[in-house]
């Protein structure tokens, strides 16, 4: 048969979405296949609403959606879903006119840059601040092995691991700095402003996670240095979310390395032996505000 000018399957990778056409035509017999017997990801999530009057079908789905996955490497970041075409059985249950087929989808995002080794939205720009015009703070933020040697190459956690988060800065040419975490947060979308969200680092470098009942969340001291900064976060989910899929942005920032903790620069996690604040360096003074919430701005 000649080659048709379309392909029978196109994927469109963009910044938040996937967007596949289906020739309905798909195996280029001259028998259409119904809309109905196609769906995209494990989630079987269906396609637009079609017209019966186009050659097309057409699916549209945000990247984390209809149970596609997400696999992290050096370079990439790689979602992957399929295609299901599952035809209706025949009105003789003797006979098989059409049998099930899966077309494999992959979108591959550049991932250089970036500061996170888990799930990032593709399109973030890097995380850097320029300090002048022959300085410049270079932050990261990774998710580490057990044994805090090296880069955790999965991304994938159970509920009731841990996962080991350490933030780094480097710098050309600048002054000591000490490191501090301001606030994270976890969502369910790349939105860091969407619902379900869960701050758990607020208030300028409180861990208040680490104040939830049966959790192990804490900062790790001592520190590997001071432009360094390691915390540990008991693994959770947002109740009633059908996702798997957990988005964490953290806002970093430093002081120069001379300078003692403060309550605007402060590492506090809740021992819950003490029942008190404590902070990984100075005095458990700046970390008071941490239980009444009037922390001052980070400055």
């Amino acid at each position: 048969r000649a080659l048709s000018p379309r392909p029978a399957v196109a994927v469109r990778c963009q910044e938040g979405q996937l967007a596949v056409t289906v020739r309905r035509d798909l195996f280029g017999t001259g028998r259409p296949v119904r809309a109905a017997e196609l769906s995209l990801g494990t989630a079987s999530c269906p396609p637009l609403s079609p017209n019966p009057a186009q050659a097309f079908v057409t699916f549209v789905a945000a990247l984390h959606e209809c149970g596609s996955t997400l696999q992290v490497t050096p370079d990439s970041l790689i979602y992957r879903t399929t295609l299901f075409y599952k035809p209706t059985r025949s009105g003789n249950p003797l006979i098989v006119r059409a049998t099930p087929a899966e077309v494999p989808i992959e979108c591959h995002y550049p991932r250089r840059s970036n500061v996170s080794s888990g799930a990032v939205h593709p399109t973030w720009a890097p995380f850097r601040s320029t300090v002048a015009a022959e300085e410049r703070l270079r932050f990261s933020l990774r998710l580490m092995d057990d044994d805090w040697n090296s880069e955790r190459l999965s991304n994938g956690f159970r509920l009731g691991d841990s996962l080991r988060f350490q933030a780094d800065v480097t710098s050309e040419g600048h002054v000591p700095l000490r490191l501090f975490v301001d606030q994270c947060v976890a969502t369910a979308t790349p939105d860091r402003s969407s619902s379900p969200r869960y701050a758990f680092i607020d208030l300028g470098g409180c861990l208040v996670d680490s104040r939830a009942e049966d959790t192990g969340s804490a900062f790790v001291s001592p520190r590997p240095r001071p432009e360094s900064l390691r915390f540990l976060l008991d693994a959770f989910k947002f109740a009633g979310d059908a996702g798997n899929l957990l988005y964490i942005s953290c806002h970093l920032r430093v002081s120069p390395a001379a300078q003692a903790p403060n309550p605007r620069n402060k590492a506090c996690s809740f021992s819950k032996a003490s029942g008190l604040w404590a902070p990984l360096e100075g005095t458990a003074a700046i970390c008071s505000c941490c239980d009444t919430g009037s922390c001052p701005s980070p400055g």
